[in-house]
């Protein structure tokens, strides 16, 4: 199975869709939310499932705001991030990832990539192709997975348009933090 995961478009898909015409043999689209309606928005432009989870811009609250993905390769706990602390440390979602049985959690809202095997769980974030933290390059994730395990590529790409984002007070306070 071979997965196209994205996080953190913030309203700009015009990328993520130009990078998946290029892939080949792509199972599956995973949107690791902000914002919920770029994922419905892929569907309709490329005519593909896109499966997608709530983020912190979208209002997520703890029920909505991940689900499980049954694989070949196993459970995968899928999340924003933001109800688990990512910003602070991924412990919270390693321990909601193990408690759920799952061998691997995908998420984002830190806009920073990371592909990492922590003690058997595999913590995958697939960072922000529009928004990148940190003077990076936007990116994004291709997850290869099977019976025997898994396998990442992070991908980079130079941001086509930057776009300024005018948040107000309130905006940012959302996408700055974990929780309200």
């Amino acid at each position: 199975m071979k997965l196209f995961v994205i996080s953190d478009t913030h309203g700009n898909i015009d990328q993520a869709v130009e990078i998946y015409k290029k892939l080949k043999d792509i199972d599956l689209i995973i949107h690791l939310g902000d914002y919920g309606k770029d994922a419905k928005n892929l569907e309709n432009r490329l005519g593909v499932s896109v499966l997608s989870v709530k983020g912190n811009m979208d209002g997520a609250f703890s029920q909505d705001g991940y689900r499980i993905l049954d694989t070949v390769f196993g459970k995968i706990f899928l999340a924003h991030g933001h109800m688990e602390n990512v910003k602070q440390n991924l412990q919270t979602l390693l321990y909601k990832a193990e408690s759920m049985g799952c061998k691997a959690a995908f998420f984002g809202h830190t806009h920073v990539p990371l592909f990492e095997d922590v003690e058997g769980m595999y913590l995958l974030n697939p960072g922000s192709l529009t928004l990148p933290t940190g003077g990076r390059k936007g990116s994004y994730a291709v997850v290869t997975l099977s019976e025997e395990g898994i396998e990442a590529f992070i991908g980079y790409e130079e941001i086509q348009q930057k776009r300024k984002t005018e948040y107000g007070f309130l905006s940012n306070l959302l996408n700055q933090s974990d929780r309200f």
